[in-house]
């Protein structure tokens, strides 16, 4: 392998870049980002930038250092075997690392910001005025934390969910309506059971045809992955990339990672999306691994972080509709809380914890282990979720 191609430049494409040289490849590497910007850290935009508490969260690269031909603010328009089409000056390769990510999902309408991009922060930052009548549509992980930053910079919020509770991409609502309680707190309005049928530079119309006004729309409702320049490839995409567990595409010398992988999971028996910072951070090293002809299994438990309305909630798995849910404090009382799901044969698929993080931790560790569990042991909070292993010493 003499020239490899890395599209994408945001964390996955960096960790890509930095895992090709460490892993031994000597050869030409050229990273294609469609933003003008070096790589940076997508989590913060949602969080301390719009507190104003961060204004870079540009990650440490230098291209120089690593041999790498970058080029920003060039966008890949199209892929056949051994050249990647772009609106820039067309790739040569004999080995490719998709990491394009994902895009915002759009609502009908031409009014509304989406924020995904540095340059999305900074409008939405600056739109953020005491006073303003914010409205957030979607009441997922990053309206919630949109929401969050709005109130704090003391604007008028309200936040539309079509579903009956918050978070109902991840969280059935027996679960989620736990968290709705906190938008109150924070002084913030939730609509649950709206469906939004057109965003407007002044609002939102919803589906009974009622206008709610704004001086500021933020839709948050999900991402898509980032596919549209591999229309008419041979390339398998169904809703992602298609790769196996080592990551690897349907094309000899292609293998995609983050947001923009739909990996199979023989753990969970289906196919997954990271669509997470962890999921950038850690599967570039297994597909460049793969890439450079030794094929390595990347199927681990999938983690994402929120922090929200002065809570850090964590989940880690995912949930398996037959398993049983199993409450560790009481999120109706106690200010810190967890919940498991737990398969028939006693086993963690997914765990969700409010401002538990160690619970959090050895969770996701047993998860990955494949533990075995005392229900008894880990609903009781004196118990460390560790020692809730069946027969455990620990």
């Amino acid at each position: 392998m003499e020239r490899v191609v890395v599209v994408g430049a945001g964390l996955a494409g960096l960790q890509a870049v930095t895992a090709l040289r460490a892993q031994g490849y000597a050869g030409e590497l050229v990273l294609l980002g469609a933003e003008r910007y070096p790589p940076y850290d997508r989590p913060p935009l949602t969080k301390g930038f719009l507190l104003n508490d961060l204004d870079d969260s540009t990650l440490p690269f230098d291209p120089q250092e690593l041999k790498v031909d970058v080029h920003y603010g060039v966008r890949a328009t199209g892929l056949r075997p051994g050249l990647v089409e772009t609106d820039g000056k067309d790739q040569a390769y004999d080995g490719l690392i998709i990491a394009t990510g994902a895009e915002p999902l759009r609502l009908p309408g031409t009014g509304g910001h989406y924020l995904r991009t540095r340059d999305d922060a900074h409008t939405v930052r600056a739109a953020l005025r005491p006073g303003a009548r914010v409205l957030v549509v979607g009441a997922g992980w990053i309206g919630a934390e949109v929401a969050t930053a709005a109130a704090r910079r003391g604007c008028r919020v309200t936040v539309v969910e079509q579903a009956a509770t918050p978070a109902p991409h991840v969280l059935p609502p027996e679960v989620g309506r736990h968290l709705a309680p906190w938008y109150a707190r924070a002084g913030v309005e939730l609509r649950t059971g709206q469906r939004v049928a057109e965003v407007r530079p002044d609002g939102v119309e919803l589906a009974d045809g009622e206008l709610l006004r704004a001086d500021v729309v933020i839709v948050g409702v999900g991402v898509r992955p980032a596919t549209g320049w591999l229309e008419g490839s041979p390339l398998e995409v169904d809703a992602g990339v298609l790769v196996g567990p080592d990551l690897r595409a349907s094309w000899p010398g292609v293998v995609a990672v983050g947001d923009v992988a739909a990996r199979w999971s023989p753990r969970y028996e289906r196919r997954i999306r990271g669509e997470h910072w962890d999921d950038a951070l850690r599967a570039p090293a297994a597909a460049v691994a793969t890439l450079l002809g030794r094929p390595t299994s990347y199927d681990p438990v999938p983690y994402v972080w929120s922090e929200q309305f002065g809570r850090m909630v964590q989940f880690a798995g995912v949930p398996m509709p037959d398993a049983r849910l199993v409450w560790r404090g009481d999120p109706t009382r106690d200010p810190t809380w967890a919940v498991f799901w737990v398969t028939a044969d006693h086993r963690i698929a997914a765990a969700l914890t409010v401002d538990r993080p160690r619970d959090l931790t050895q969770a996701r560790r047993l998860a990955e282990r494949d533990a075995r569990v005392d229900l008894d042991l880990l609903a009781d909070p004196l118990v460390s979720v560790k020692q809730s292993v069946a027969g455990s010493s620990e």
